[in-house]
């Protein structure tokens, strides 16, 4: 049994982290650790077999855990993994892996003179839509894709740390972490160029931006646009693909996360009004239709560390997937305050 450390209880640390730890075979929550007072007594109604500590210094100093998980501000991940792993803990991060490519690089040096697990929490690769997007593709659909376009555009101000601009990194810092983790998975060619630009004002009391656009150009010719906001009324679609052969429509975002919320991960279901819509060429006659999802699980992500851990499976989201992220993030940071195309090679 792998003993999991859960450092933050507030919406992640409470019900993605501990949640989905709790589904998983072979590992469970053995203690929390939280500076808030009333998430540490929320933490022990919750789990009640669990050790409730103030900081992560005491989890570290608990010779139980192996396995610690960070639910905290993006500009703590790569200190507090760093401190966890010297100490001979394991570690997941929530996404946003860090703050940039350095720290992703020292945290990996960690996990490797450690000899330390060390991933990154991509749950979206389990996403329906993600998971329905690819199935397409594989199968043919679309032919050859050459222009993706996914977006999350909303309406409402964030709370919290996310807010705060030197503890979240951005606007593009919070659901693009997993857009660019997603295209890097989706299209099988380096990173050519990079441009970015980023929307800021003060209409909501933050500093993080109220838009983002991020392109990504693959070496294959590849287009991938990603869009963030949170001063939109109108909504995008998630999805828009266009390929050789066809385009694929779909609206929504992935259903587990109200269903999580309530208590059950296992009844999501998808509205039929958001399937994928996909247009494409059959026997040369253009054929419409609508694919229903792919119903991947959450679930899957800290099975694969408890299976890693315990039976020597092949770790899935690889630091070193992520590392590739990061850069990514560098080149767009730099290239929204120089205004310049960012090529990487």
């Amino acid at each position: 049994m792998v003993n999991a450390a859960v450092i933050g209880y507030g919406f992640a640390g409470r019900c993605f982290h501990a949640y989905l730890i709790g589904l998983a075979d072979g590992i469970e929550v053995c203690s929390i650790a939280t500076r808030n007072p009333e998430r540490r007594v929320a933490a022990a109604e919750h789990y009640p077999g669990a050790i409730i500590y103030k900081t992560i210094d005491q989890v570290i100093a608990d010779d139980r855990v192996d396995l610690v998980v960070l639910a905290t501000p993006h500009n703590t991940h790569a200190e507090l993994a760093i401190k966890a792993m010297d100490n001979g803990k394991h570690v997941v991060t929530d996404k946003i892996m860090c703050m940039n490519a350095a720290e992703a690089e020292a945290m990996i040096e960690a996990s490797n003179r450690n000899n330390v697990l060390l991933s990154v929490f991509h749950n979206r690769r389990w996403d329906w839509d993600y998971a329905t997007v690819k199935k397409i593709i594989d199968d043919g659909l679309l032919g050859t894709p050459y222009l993706f376009q996914v977006a999350i555009m909303r309406y409402g101000a964030p709370g919290g740390w996310r807010g705060v601009k030197n503890q979240s990194g951005g606007i593009l810092f919070d659901w693009p972490a997993h857009f660019v983790d997603q295209a890097l998975q989706l299209v099988d060619s380096p990173v050519k160029t990079v441009f970015c630009d980023i929307h800021y004002s003060r209409y909501w009391e933050t500093d993080i931006g109220n838009y983002a656009n991020l392109w990504i150009k693959f070496q294959n010719d590849v287009f991938y646009q990603i869009e963030i906001g949170n001063l939109a009324r109108k909504a995008k679609p998630r999805w828009y693909i266009q390929g050789t052969l066809g385009g694929l429509v779909k609206y929504g975002i992935d259903p587990q996360e109200p269903a999580m919320i309530n208590g059950n991960i296992d009844v999501a279901e998808q509205d039929s009004a958001n399937y994928a819509q996909v247009s494409t060429e059959v026997g040369g006659e253009v054929e419409d239709l609508i694919v229903e999802p792919v119903k991947s699980s959450w679930r899957a992500y800290y099975q694969n560390i408890s299976n890693v851990l315990n039976n020597g499976d092949e770790l899935i989201v690889k630091p070193t997937q992520i590392l590739e992220v990061m850069r990514v993030y560098d080149a767009a940071m730099l290239s929204s305050e120089s205004n310049e195309v960012i090529q990487l090679s």
